[in-house]
């Protein structure tokens, strides 16, 4: 910027310095490079400058090249801009330091080619230049600037014909405002070499996706959408059940009493409640197409599932959790491990292994129970009952679960269910996964040890292979608690020999069901598990419905679980009876 002169509205460029350029051709990627030596300075002279490659328009044209000249930089121009009002934006960019970069246009006549470490390297050794432009990016390799506007070369003698080039750039511009295409879709089809007959097509191309497209039209929910309507009452009515605080779009239904609710769902389906006595309403309610049963369901779910949540047993801590897709009894294949890779002899021959299996199964079951909202209660905004009884029923769901799981360990006297592998139970001594003798937990660490030490000598499938249980999880009852948290207590210890080994290394988990001073160690189910639970895959935890009071006068509501559990391996867990 410091060359350019306001008078003669001249600035001087390095316009070439012959770096090379990465290109491609049909074999593949080169380096190509300028020999500024095949250039005669004197013969830029009058060149045109112009803005920025554009050459489809006599105004794109901006300044002329005064004079030009060979330097240890490179390749150097004096350029002389146009005094014309709308080259002087450009010409004030130039003034202030804003545009300081240019790039050339030209074609090649001759090339040489050689390798250089391994990579393609195209010399032009006889080339023309064709115009400067003043570019807003500057012309360095990894920007391509130099090249951006240059067609694809393919063949190594070819000879670009200017006037060609120039025409079918204009037709190009002239096909993307016919087909009502962006300028940028014109300087992307310029930039990949395109014809006007390719460019033709890509046009057509693009009207046809353009009007083939589907217009989405996206809506908002509106204040008077039935849905959206129903879930605010749903949640005021929830707030009102349990306390809570609503947010601003159901704040407006809170002081509507179940009537209220009853009445509007009614006439939001079509039926006019004019002189309808209470009676009649609730029935229409319940009867008819209206959300008012959808609206009382959904409250139901909403108190029953945070108390199911909050009931979950630790004993579904340990165990994995799957999907059945019906009621009949599913197995769970056990497959050995393939055994140790072996040599492979002189001629190539690779021996083939087979591998042991064992099924273990168990189905799902339906768990079901029921309650009614009486009229008397749907009267008189009555929803103590209804609050209630739906969180009980959350409670009641989870102990349903938990009784299961915990009957697996109460099956043949604690030592679990037969396993369908070997027709032996759960916690057997022939699997190294029960004590010999009971031992309480407690400050002693030696029974604690024994079982780590039994889950780590654990074999696979095939009786050979070890796979390194680790125990994450200990579990006992509420009378082992204080003494297993002593067990598992970080202490300071002043010698060697006093330090807890187990100490922020296992998880307590502590199952009132556990009714004796019995205590076991759990891998993670993740990776070992020796317990699974599965609902059925249409129908994860309980579910609820409702519909017209048969046996009541009012609603009545049902709650239904499907559920199931079984052992499906004995390796991830140790059992010690205790004293």
């Amino acid at each position: 910027p410091s060359s350019f002169d306001a008078e003669s509205r001249t600035v001087e460029a390095i316009i070439s310095t012959g770096t090379g350029v990465t290109r491609k051709d049909q074999l593949g990627t080169y380096i190509e490079r300028l020999d500024l030596n095949a250039i005669n300075p004197d013969a830029l002279t009058g060149l045109a400058v112009l803005n920025e490659h554009k050459r489809g328009d006599a105004l794109d044209r901006i300044g002329t090249v005064l004079s030009a000249k060979r330097t240890a930089e490179g390749l150097v121009a004096t350029l002389q801009l146009s005094g014309a009002s709308d080259v002087a934006p450009i010409i004030a960019r130039i003034a202030d330091g804003t545009l300081t970069a240019v790039s050339i246009g030209y074609n090649v006549s001759k090339w040489a080619e050689n390798r250089e470490n391994g990579q393609r390297v195209r010399t032009a050794k006889n080339w023309q230049l064709i115009e400067v432009s003043v570019v807003s990016i500057p012309a360095d390799p990894s920007a391509k600037i130099r090249n951006q506007n240059m067609p694809e070369t393919i063949d190594a003698n070819a000879t670009l014909d200017v006037s060609v080039v120039v025409q079918t750039r204009a037709e190009i511009r002239s096909i993307a405002r016919a087909a009502g295409l962006k300028p940028e879709w014109a300087d992307e089809m310029i930039d990949s070499g395109a014809d006007e007959t390719s460019a033709r097509a890509a046009a057509f191309e693009a009207m046809q996706t353009r009007t083939q497209s589907p217009q989405i039209r996206v809506v908002s929910p509106s204040n008077d959408d039935p849905a959206i309507i129903r879930s605010r009452r749903e949640e005021a009515l929830f707030c009102r059940v349990a306390g809570g605080k609503p947010s601003d779009q159901a704040r407006p239904f809170m002081n509507e009493t179940l009537r209220d609710m009853a009445r509007a769902c009614v006439e939001a389906s079509g039926v006019s409640t004019r002189s309808m006595d209470v009676d009649t309403l609730f029935s229409r309610a319940m009867h008819t197409t209206s959300d008012f049963s959808a609206l009382l369901t959904g409250v139901g779910n909403r108190t029953l599932m945070p108390a199911y949540q909050a009931a979950q047993s630790p004993l579904k801590t340990l165990a994995r959790q799957a999907t059945l897709t019906d009621f009949r009894v599913g197995s769970r294949l056990k497959l050995s491990d393939v055994g140790l890779l072996e040599k492979v002899s002189e001629s190539g021959e690779i021996k083939s292994t087979t591998r042991g299996e064992a099924t273990e199964s168990y189905a799902l079951e339906t768990y079901a129970t029921k309650f009614g909202i009486s009229r008397k209660a749907l009267i008189n905004d009555d929803l103590g009952a209804f609050r209630d009884w739906g969180a009980t029923a959350g409670r009641m769901a989870a102990e349903t679960e938990a009784n299961l799981l915990i009957s697996l360990f109460r099956k043949s006297v604690g030592a679990g269910p037969v396993m369908g592998e070997d027709n032996k139970t759960l916690f057997h001594a022939d699997h190294g996964n029960l004590a010999a003798t009971g031992s309480t937990i407690g400050l002693i660490l030696e029974p604690l040890s024994d079982a780590r030490l039994a889950m780590r000598n654990m074999k696979a499938l095939d009786g050979k292979t070890p796979i390194n249980a680790t125990p994450k999880y200990l579990l006992v009852g509420p009378q082992s608690e204080t003494a297993a948290e002593q067990v598992l207590a970080e202490i300071y210890a002043t010698t060697f020999t006093d330090a807890n080994p187990f100490a922020g290394r296992l998880t307590l988990l502590v199952e009132p069901r556990i009714d004796d001073l019995s205590w076991y160690l759990f891998a993670d189910p993740a990776i070992l598990p020796v317990l699974e639970y599965a609902y059925l895959s249409s129908a994860q935890g309980p579910q609820m419905a409702s519909r017209e009071g048969w046996d009541v006068l009012g609603m009545e509501f049902r709650v239904i679980l499907d559920f199931g559990a079984g052992a499906v391996d004995w390796r991830g867990a140790y059992r010690n009876a205790g004293a």
